[in-house]
This record gives structure tokens, C-alpha cells and sequence, in this order.
């Protein structure tokens, strides 16, 4: 093997590693999301788990976070929660941050 295949072969394994670590953060982040929302929806315990395992496979509709953004969106709205699409936005990049660090670290 070359230093240049052996290179290449690193800048592979390093690829598949950060990505690797950026879907279980966006999943963690996910998961976070959807507790941070069951709690304004006024949900706790099994009801709040269910609803953060919802949000994290609203996730698999389509890339990006768009999907993610319009279920939380959706539910607020059905049940009349004001807050508004800047906060959701803050919180999901709030959120993303603590687990990519989370991720990162081991956790």
C-alpha cells in the first residue's frame, strides 16, 4: 500500500466517522427536541417518551430539518401552543450544539 492509498484509506475512515457522529447527534437532538416540546404540549412520563420517538422519526420524511421543524410546528398548532418558529429554530440549534458535544465526548 502506498502513503498515498494510506492516506486516502484515513481521510475514508474519518468521513465515515463524522458522519456517523452527526446522524446520532441530529438523533439525539431529535429526542431532545421532542421532550423539550412534550413538555410545552403538557405531556410527561410514557406520554412524553412516545412523543420524542415521534419527533426523531419525523426525521426519516426527507433530508434536513425541515420535517422535524413542521411536525413540532403542526402539534403546537393543533394544540394552540404559542411559541413561535424562531424559538423552535433556536432550540433546535440549542439543542444540536449539546448533543453533537454530547456525542463527541462519549455520552
Amino acid at each position: 500500500m502506498t502513503t498515498f492509498d494510506k492516506r486516502e484509506e484515513g481521510f475514508e475512515k474519518k468521513f465515515a466517522l463524522d458522519e456517523e457522529q452527526r446522524f446520532k447527534a441530529t438523533a439525539r437532538r431529535n429526542k431532545m427536541l421532542g421532550h423539550w416540546a412534550a413538555a410545552k404540549l403538557g405531556l410527561s412520563g410514557a406520554e412524553a417518551d412516545a412523543y420524542a420517538k415521534a419527533v426523531v422519526l419525523a426525521d426519516f420524511e426527507e433530508q434536513g430539518d425541515q420535517d422535524v421543524f413542521r411536525k413540532v410546528r403542526k402539534d403546537f398548532d393543533a394544540k394552540g401552543v404559542k411559541v413561535s418558529d424562531q424559538e423552535i429554530r433556536a432550540s433546535m440549534e440549542t439543542l444540536l450544539a449539546k448533543a453533537a458535544e454530547e456525542v463527541k465526548a462519549g455520552r
